[in-house]
């Protein structure tokens, strides 16, 4: 048994010495014209191999190359330059001085994808005809980079699409094997960084290029995702999912389906297409079971507390992004001009601000510029919140108009959504509309302008309860009745209404009307939404709470008391003219009975002449 093993030690090392010799007796650089010359005659590319080709044995059989650069035609930069390339070879086709290459690896390459990087035609070069409708061949269908294998290792992708900015991927590890059908399968990962943002993403799945160029099908079975950065929340953004996607050349259209994507807690489904015209056509059809958009936008600005100053216990704003030079004197929402889209969009529920909104629906299209919002509207506790408009950013300055519509919504959680200090509560109604330039709370408060009227139900503000101020201070000015003790420091209407107009940050409240079973009120107002800042008068008539003298009880409950409440929102002030309704009720009261004893003696000097002092009062 020893001998025989030893017997086949000895072949297996002649065998191998042998392919060795054999494998040197072949020299590498005899391939460089074969390979420049089916580099151009296949693809039309230019290839460059600077330095001698030699062959590496173990652990596969290869020849490496320096420096390589390839370029298309006319092109004035080159589209690939490795610092190293490996071609792996098959052995036996060497035998006959045939060079079949099963996988080739570039390291250290600089990929550009880039207009100067494309293809340039001469002028007097032929033009093929738009239509071909011509039966393809079979050399003509398929496409293949003529190997089974592709591996690119830590290199950088530089892509520019026309006048855009130049985004570039780093670090990408890529494999990709195709059979002899075009069928084949991928894996990739690479880090952009941009903006002070850093993505870093992997994906793996199959393409199917058995009918490139009219079609090519790629299914991406995995893809992660990581991004993080500026003007991104502290945590950043990860997730992963699942697609298809579908190039037809003929139709030039770049498709999307089956979408099953996460972002932190948010799901995606659904489906999306864009035809590559000279403005882009975009198809966009998405289903959200779950989209927090505060898990996934930053807060860009708070609303300021009392007097313009930051209210205490926010958070520190992110990380801002740099702007751009280029994109300064750039117009709001310019970006809209440049492509055309139908949108539709549907989520079971959405987070924003803390608002829970559930069955939200929105259907949108943009004509380069001109963005119709058709539907926009969710339920918010119970109630429903409707914002139909229209973003026109055709021209140099854009303007918004929006014709918002809530339904017995929640007033205290916008309150609260938006950091504003106002402890009222209420189901609010709303029909109006709106007009400003951008699309933003901060521009809302300071620059936008509109007309709405409002009606709630149930409101309760705290702070201050209208009819104790009012009983306390006819109490307080001698007046002969007494009121119902009672702690509850709330203002509690079943109904009101108002009509308000926003104006630079300025609304304006009219015609203010409410009631309740203990009081009614009338009045008028200004809220001033960048100091946050009010100056109110209102009418008091307290129907019910009062003990004492009913003659002056009665009055009091048909008589309107004039109540002004003005300050910041947090720190309210007010003045009550309780002394001049009583000092009316007296002097009427006086009036009554001087008039009850002239005409008792109206036959008297002195009952004629009271008659005559009255009559002139």
């Amino acid at each position: 048994m020893r001998r025989f093993l030893t017997t086949l030690m000895i072949l297996l090392v002649v065998l191998v010495a042998g392919f060795s010799a054999l494998v040197m007796l072949v020299n590498p650089n005899d391939f460089r014209a074969y390979m420049v010359q089916q580099v151009a005659a296949r693809s039309g590319y230019q290839l460059e191999l600077d330095g001698p080709l030699r062959w590496h044995v173990w652990p596969q059989l290869s020849i490496l190359s320096g420096r390589m650069i390839l370029t298309a035609q006319g092109a004035s930069e080159p589209l690939i330059r490795a610092d190293n390339m490996r071609l792996d070879v098959s052995l036996w086709p060497l035998l006959s001085h045939q060079l079949k290459v099963e996988q080739v690896m570039l390291k250290g390459a600089v990929i550009q994808l880039t207009p100067q990087s494309e293809a340039v035609l001469s002028k007097d070069a032929p033009v093929a005809p738009k239509d071909n409708t011509l039966p393809d061949i079979a050399e003509d269908r398929g496409w293949s980079f003529d190997i089974a294998s592709l591996r690119v290792a830590d290199s950088v992708l530089v892509f520019q699409h026309e006048n855009d900015e130049q985004v570039t991927v780093r670090d990408i590890r890529l494999q990709m094997e195709q059979d002899t059908q075009h069928r084949g399968s991928f894996e990739f990962s690479g880090r952009v960084n941009r903006d002070q943002r850093d993505l870093n993403l992997a994906l793996n799945g199959t393409v199917d290029a058995s009918d490139y160029p009219h079609n090519l099908t790629a299914s991406i079975q995995q893809f992660t995702w990581q991004l993080q950065g500026a003007d991104l929340p502290k945590q950043g953004i990860q997730g992963q999912g699942q697609l298809q996607a579908q190039w037809q050349e003929e139709e030039k259209r770049l498709s999307f389906s089956q979408l099953n994507l996460t972002a932190n807690d948010s799901t995606l489904t659904g489906k999306t297409e864009v035809t590559l015209n000279d403005k882009p056509e975009w198809v966009i059809d998405l289903q959200f079971g779950k989209l927090n958009l505060d898990n996934l936008l930053p807060r860009s600005e708070e609303a300021p507390g009392a007097n313009g100053s930051a209210q205490q216990g926010q958070s520190q704003p992110t990380l801002a992004r740099p702007v751009i030079s280029s994109r300064i004197d750039e117009p709001a929402y310019s970006n809209l001009h440049s492509f055309s889209a139908d949108i539709s969009l549907q989520a079971a529920n959405v987070r924003w601000r803390g608002m829970e909104f559930t069955d939200v629906a929105a259907k949108m299209s943009n004509q380069s510029g001109l963005l119709n919002i058709d539907q926009l509207e969710g339920k918010l506790d119970g109630g429903l919140v409707s914002l139909p408009g229209e973003l026109d950013a055709r021209a140099q300055e854009p303007q918004a108009v929006f014709h918002p519509r809530l339904e017995n919504v929640e007033i205290g959680t916008i309150l609260k959504a938006f950091n504003y200090p106002i402890s009222l509560t209420g189901k609010m109604s709303l029909t109006g509309e709106f007009s400003g330039a951008d699309i933003d709370a901060r521009a809302f408060r300071h620059s936008w302008q509109g007309q709405a009227h409002v009606e709630m139900n149930d409101t309760h503000m705290e702070g201050m309860n209208f009819q104790q101020l009012v009983q306390q201070a006819v109490e307080r000015n001698g007046g002969d009745v007494q009121s119902q003790q009672s702690f509850d420091n709330a203002t509690r209407l079943d109904h009101f209404e108002s009509d308000v107009t926003l104006k630079k940050g300025e609304l304006t409240l009219d015609e203010m009307q409410g009631q309740s079973s203990l009081l009614t009120l009338s009045g008028k107002g200004t809220l001033d939404l960048i100091e946050q800042t009010c100056d109110t008068q209102f009418n008091i008539q307290v129907l019910d709470g009062w003990t004492g003298d009913s003659k002056l009880v009665s009055f009091l409950k048909e008589t309107p008391v004039p109540l002004r409440v003005y300050g910041s929102w947090d720190s309210l002030n007010y003045s009550l003219q309780v002394d001049q309704v009583l000092r009316k009720h007296m002097q009427d009261e006086a009036k009554r009975r001087l008039n009850n004893w002239a005409d008792r003696n109206k036959d008297s000097r002195n009952g004629k002449d009271v008659k005559q002092l009255l009559d002139k009062m």
